[in-house]
């Protein structure tokens, strides 16, 4: 008999049931693709262990379960039209490296729904790629589901595609078997062939298996694999739609308790009105897929990854506002997620006020910028209306869309109203432009979307264990060799190449700090390392070059990192976890790491905060930091499981993927956080430490800059030397150095008034009596000349005296100074009241000059290229004010 359970129940008894079949359960993986470029966010649930299927790494296990969070963004445009699409969901899936295949899998899959879940065996329906007899005979021979209940899918005559064939592109491929559930005639078309496969909502698929036996060669050709593997999929939401017997996804309990809180805020009632629901439906989709991106570190931008997250804020801002929803509402809505969610991912309780923050942010610019957009399209209203078109220009409508954020459903809506459409192909083809130009800039890839390299071809067993944190010297064995292109047996004097060795004190580039540098040596040959890097399979890269001899694949080598080097990026490095602990005490505990970076000359630190902060800020986390120092802090490294690092309170980085067991580096009682890197053993080994800079990087993250140790001291040291320079050349000593500036910047400043003084009585002269210039242009007198070499301050101070001389009317005003034009108009109260508009006369002359400019109905000026049209330009302005003066 079903019963109702809970989407966080069903997630739980998943992952309990295949752990119970030698499984190895793991914790979902973050959103952001590791080490694949060809995904902007993981949309699958086998898309993060692409590498233990292709062999690149050894799994921890060759049985694993999962429940992975996934965005896909493809089809957001029907997200809240329909109650199908998604664009944040949860993937159930349980994953076979070359162990178990298809007759586990599928008995395994139909065990779970029927004796687990007790779903009705008459209810489900599986599916098998047509040309599967091995898996249709499993289902009716060994489960015993009557071969009539069973579908078979096969490929299209036309384009050879088949939904229950699954490849992407070359690579490994193979046949899916799916189970679809039966919910019932109330669900169907009521066509009398309804039946698996048909687009309505009665048969729900539950479950897909998907067989990978195949290497397909991409062009239809297809050879058996050695290892198969199974990937197995399943969506969260759409399982707890059957077991919890409701309409769609946004009816489960999780999703409705998002749904519900959407209608308490706005006031609105779900199935009322058809509009309101597809608002009310994005938003409650949008919010979980903002969260959960959010909690995964991933922040707003107008590229790439944090493009969409933007995208998806706003549009659920922008309907918020059509269901009436006044004033910031997401950071409230996104409570009710985390409450949601936290019992599966409990990184949403610990991130909460970081989400929110970036949220309410987030929403808050958006405000501001979507009245921006109304703006604009205002203007672009009002310039139809002046060319009697009916329709706004593609490119005008995707310029609303990708800078405003104005979808173009709302911009449509708008325009509509008053009378206008859009020039939908024309969006199109702006959209489709931009598309082009992404792609043209995607590198070219292997399967797993990084670049190809000499690395992809070591084999998988071999890995590195890393003894740097106790000794800087160490021996061991060269396991590989490459050159820059391939394996390689040896390397010789001046040959450029990676060695790999059994173990290794030297640091590969990880968390921000840089790898050691050093030399790796025989008796027969020595290699300069000058980098060392991180590959795949817990492999190291020593990068360098032979400096002299040979070193060959099995020799015994010496590997020693440069102790200087290492110590100072110690310093560095140890000083940043100082950094991040006053950070929080001084600005607020939504101070994240947002990325970092240390080598031995400085360390940079980037972290969530929304302003700027200020001198006294920077001076108070600065002495924070030196006093930590001073103290001498014992700093302390201890090896545990990660739930026992949280309970001691140490701060894990943003958005990290942890194994089992992690290091918890502790300074004293001060500061306990989650780090890989190496340090030094005490604080007051790190001796001083200096911020040089604090910048914004992107939106809501700003970065520190600082030195520490001898760097501080040679900063100091640059200053002082400086200041020695600059008094020299000021005629002083450094102790009377600013008595010195104080006294030259009030003669310069005298000078100055002085120089400005000449400049205006100059130009009087140059002038000479113009009053006699004056014309009247219908009743309104109006005085309009030239003079030569006049700036544009020189010009509006003799404009104020000429129209003082004037008393009421018009000045326009006209000088040639280092080859370009600058032109002034002023009216008077009188003038204006008449009709003279300074800012609209210069706009009218402008162009005589070549130039172009505005203002004010009472002063305006404008600059120009072209001398030569003064003249015409003087005359202009009693045309001009002739057709304003009413």
């Amino acid at each position: 008999m079903k019963k109702f359970y809970g989407e966080n129940e069903l997630r739980r008894m998943y992952l309990e049931f295949f752990e119970s079949k030698g499984h190895l359960k793991m914790n979902s993986f973050s959103l952001v693709p590791h080490n694949d470029n060809s995904l902007l966010l993981i949309n699958a649930g086998m898309a993060p262990l692409k590498p233990y299927f292709t062999g690149q790494e050894i799994p921890p296990r060759r049985r694993v379960t999962t429940c992975q969070k996934c965005i896909r963004t493809g089809d957001i445009e029907n997200v809240g039209k329909t109650a199908r699409h998604l664009t944040f969901f949860e993937m159930l899936g349980n994953f076979s490296f070359g162990d178990y295949f298809k007759h586990e899998a599928i008995a395994w899959s139909w065990e779970f729904l029927t004796k687990v879940l007790g779903l009705e065996e008459d209810r489900l329906y599986p599916s098998i790629y047509g040309e599967d007899d091995e898996a249709f005979n499993i289902w009716t021979k060994e489960v015993g589901v009557p071969a009539e209940r069973i579908t078979r899918f096969y490929r299209d005559p036309e384009t050879g595609e088949c939904d229950n064939f699954w490849k992407h592109g070359a690579g490994p491929c193979g046949p899916c078997s799916e189970i679809y559930y039966d919910r019932g005639e109330k669900y169907g078309c009521g066509k009398p062939d309804c039946k698996v496969g048909c687009d309505c909502d009665r048969f729900m698929e539950v479950w897909n298996n998907v067989f990978t036996q195949f290497e397909g060669d991409g062009k239809g050709g297809y050879t058996e694999l050695s290892q198969k593997n199974i990937d197995t999929g399943m969506g969260l939401e759409r399982l707890a739609v059957v077991m919890q017997d409701v309409d769609s996804v946004f009816d489960i309990d999780t999703m409705k308790a998002i749904r519900d809180r959407v209608c308490e805020l706005s006031g609105k009632k779900y199935e009322v009105d058809a509009m309101d629901d597809v608002s009310i439906r994005l938003i409650t989709d949008h919010i979980r897929s903002s969260t959960f991106m959010i909690s995964d570190g991933i922040m707003p931008s107008n590229e790439g990854r944090g493009y969409v997250l933007r995208r998806i804020i706003r549009r659920a801002a922008r309907h918020g506002r059509m269901l009436g929803i006044d004033g910031i509402f997401m950071a409230e809505l996104a409570k009710t997620v985390i409450n949601e969610s936290k019992d599966g991912y409990p990184e949403l309780e610990e991130k909460k006020d970081f989400i929110l923050k970036v949220l309410a942010q987030e929403e808050e610019k958006f405000a501001k910028t979507i009245d921006q957009g109304l703006a604009i399209l205002e203007d672009m209203e009002k310039e139809m209306i002046a060319s009697g078109s009916k329709v706004l220009s593609g490119d005008n409508a995707f310029k609303l869309y990708d800078t405003y954020g104005f979808p173009m459903d709302l911009t449509s809506e708008i325009l509509e109203e008053k009378g206008f459409t859009i020039d939908e192909d024309g969006f199109k083809k702006a959209m489709e432009v931009q598309r082009t130009t992404a792609r043209k800039n995607r590198k070219t890839t292997n399967y797993m979307g990084a670049d190809a390299t000499v690395y992809d071809e070591i084999d998988p067993s071999v890995t590195t264990e890393f003894v740097g944190y106790d000794k800087l010297e160490t021996a061991s064995t060269v396991t590989v060799l490459t050159s820059e292109t391939e394996i390689v047996e040896a390397l010789s004097d001046g040959e450029i190449g990676t060695i790999i060795v059994e173990e290794t004190p030297f640091y590969a580039t990880m968390g921000g700090q840089q790898g050691d540098k050093g030399v790796i040596y025989t008796a027969d040959g020595t290699f300069k390392v000058e980098d060392t890097i991180k590959l795949l399979g817990g492999k190291v890269g020593h990068v360098g070059k032979m400096t002299s001899g040979m070193i060959k694949s099995g020799d015994k080598v010496t590997l020693s990192v440069d102790a200087d080097l290492r110590g100072k990026t110690c310093k560095n490095h140890s000083a940043t976890h100082l950094l991040q602990k006053a950070l929080r005490e001084v600005l607020g505990t939504h101070v994240e790491q947002a990325g970092s970076y240390q080598d031995a000359e400085r360390t940079r630190f980037d972290f969530s905060h929304f302003q700027a902060m200020t001198a006294e800020e920077i001076a108070k986390v600065e002495k924070i930091v030196n006093d930590e120092i001073a103290a001498d802090l014992e700093v302390r490294t201890d090896v545990m499981t990660v739930e026992e690092a949280k309970k001691t309170g140490a701060m894990a980085l943003f958005g990290e993927k942890y194994g089992e067991k992690v290091r918890v580096v502790s300074m004293g009682e001060f500061s306990k956080e989650f780090c890989g890197g190496t340090h030094v053993k005490h604080t007051g080994e790190i001796a001083a430490f200096k911020i040089i800079s604090e910048s914004g990087v992107a939106a809501g993250v700003r970065r520190i800059e600082a030195l520490t140790g001898d760097n501080v001291f040679a900063y100091y040291k640059n200053i002082e030397a400086e200041l020695e320079r600059a008094a020299k050349a000021a005629k002083t000593t450094p102790a009377a150095l600013v008595e010195k500036i104080e006294h030259m910047m009030a003669e310069i400043k005298a000078l100055n008034a002085e120089n400005e003084s000449l400049k205006s009585k100059a130009a009087k002269e140059a002038l000479g009596d113009v009053m006699d210039q004056v014309v009247e242009v219908k009743g309104v007198k109006l005085l309009a000349t030239s003079v030569a070499g006049v700036d544009m301050n020189g010009l509006r101070d003799l404009g104020d005296q000429l129209k003082g001389k004037l008393g009421e009317g018009v000045v326009v005003l006209a000088s040639e100074a280092d080859g370009k034009v600058n032109l002034v108009a002023m009216a008077t109260e009188e003038a204006m009241k008449k009709g003279a508009h300074a800012g609209n006369l210069i706009k009218a002359i402008a162009g005589k000059v070549g130039g172009g400019g505005g203002g004010r109905p009472n002063m305006a000026q404008a600059g120009g290229k072209n001398p030569a049209g003064i003249p015409d330009a003087v005359a202009e302005a009693k045309v001009a004010l002739e057709n304003q003066i009413k």
